[in-house]
């Protein structure tokens, strides 16, 4: 029994020792030749990492202009001159839509449009088909007025062939007599 005991004690000394063995065994230092050797892989990473910053940023910034140039397109096209019954003649309001649109396309200054006359389904095709072409005509002379170039535009009259409401009511004739921007 006093055997196995001695066993034991030495088994546990034995362990004992081979854990100070490990634990205490000479670790790495860090001398400053093996921290400027590891400095550059630190500083490249830091480099590479804020150049990816930087090229998601640029992303990022690069879509949301898309977006909005995309948008103030989309609104300059969406956003039709309307006209009273029978006349050709500008409205106020008309002419205050104008010149957002001026400004839009002196900001775009290769963009060329199409002005298109619109009429209501009242009177004959030949008389629209000439309403509409005086409409166009005189939204693009405005916008020459405000200094846009008339080689950028072009009219065409389309009378009563594309109305964009169907209905046989005055608020669908009003929706009607317009002049609209398509963008080539």
């Amino acid at each position: 029994m006093k055997r196995k005991n001695w066993l034991n004690v030495l088994l546990v000394i034995l362990v004992a020792g081979l854990f100070l063995t490990v634990s205490c065994a000479k670790q790495g230092t860090v001398t400053s030749e093996t921290a400027v050797k590891s400095a550059p892989a630190t500083d490249d990473a830091a480099a590479k990492a804020k150049a990816e910053a930087e090229r998601l940023a640029a992303e990022k910034a690069a879509k949301e202009k898309a977006a909005k140039i995309a948008a103030a397109r989309k609104a300059f096209e969406n956003e039709d001159i309307h006209f009273d019954y029978d006349s050709s003649e500008l409205t106020a309001a008309a002419k205050t839509l104008l010149k957002d649109k001026a400004a839009w396309l002196n900001e775009n200054a290769t963009a060329a449009v199409t002005v298109e006359g619109h009429c209501d389904e009242r009177g004959t095709t030949e008389y629209n088909l000439a309403l509409g072409e005086r409409r166009a005509t005189s939204v693009k002379a405005y916008l020459v007025d405000l200094g846009i170039a008339a080689a950028r535009m072009n009219t065409v009259s389309y009378g009563e062939e594309k109305p964009v409401d169907t209905g046989k009511t005055e608020l669908a004739y009003s929706m009607n007599r317009r002049a609209h921007f398509a963008i080539k």
